[in-house]
């Protein structure tokens, strides 16, 4: 782990560096790696996780000092389920216990916290902790957080359709003029602009079901950085990476 001191020194360092009139306004990580990162270090899996928060607390404070507008974390699938039923357990009491840790912090700070996914597959008690956090940050300013939690992109797909198949079949929108834009209001935050920029941990290189409709001209960036050892410094090269791109969007 750097030492505090340094990383924020280096953090300072290279946002010296940013073009600030090119700042990406969302940027949406797959955070990836904690288990390989805990087995390197012969710990378990679910120690991977608990060293993880850090490194979500690092880039969430990086990503407000810097002014980003947006930044979604993916942090439970709904695949994730499949998983060992010891995991699962722990990375909800880690969510439980992060929840009341981090959320008056972030409130405190003026960042928003949002929920992107299906909290009632969620145990009731932490699904109901979620929708609190969402509630007293409402009204806040400051940086948008989208934690993805219970996420399926498939299925975010599968239910902005049913909800437009309702909304013709009750005569409220014309079939003939279904575009991706009346899809896209029917997505869990149809309010927040489509990434920018997509990072991703560990050195995978897959979407992992995450976002595939928002991602549709999102720069993809990837580290094989793991989870828990990503810093604020790591998003802020990131950053760096993604201005030195040309976006074309499809165009010349």
């Amino acid at each position: 782990m750097v030492p505090v001191d340094d990383e924020g020194a280096k953090i300072a360092e290279l946002t010296a560096q940013l073009h600030h009139d090119r700042m990406p306004r969302h940027i949406a990580i797959i955070m990836d790696g904690n288990g390989r990162w805990a087995q390197m270090r012969g710990l378990s899996r679910t120690e991977g996780h608990q060293y993880a928060i850090s490194a979500i607390r690092s880039t969430v404070n990086t990503a407000k000092d810097i002014g980003l507008q947006y930044l979604s974390l993916f942090a439970f699938s709904t695949e994730n389920v499949d998983r060992p039923e010891e995991e699962v357990s722990e990375l909800f009491r880690l969510f439980d216990l992060t929840l009341d840790e981090e959320v008056p912090k972030l409130h405190d700070e003026g960042v928003r916290f949002i929920v992107s996914g299906e909290l009632d597959m969620l145990p009731n008690d932490l699904a109901d902790k979620f929708r609190r956090a969402v509630a007293l940050t409402a009204e806040n300013g400051a940086l948008v957080l989208n934690m993805c939690v219970m996420y399926s992109g498939q299925y975010e797909i599968i239910r902005a359709a049913r909800k437009l198949i309702e909304d013709a079949l009750a005569a409220k929108v014309n079939p003939e003029v279904i575009s991706t834009s009346s899809l896209t209001e029917h997505m869990y935050h149809p309010e927040i602009p489509h990434p920018d920029l997509l990072i991703r941990t560990s050195g995978e290189m897959r979407l992992s079901n995450f976002m595939l409709w928002q991602l549709a001209y999102t720069e993809l960036y990837f580290t094989p950085t793991l989870w828990p050892d990503f810093t604020g410094a790591d998003l802020v090269e990131a950053i760096l990476n993604y201005q030195r791109r040309e976006r074309r969007f499809g165009k010349v």
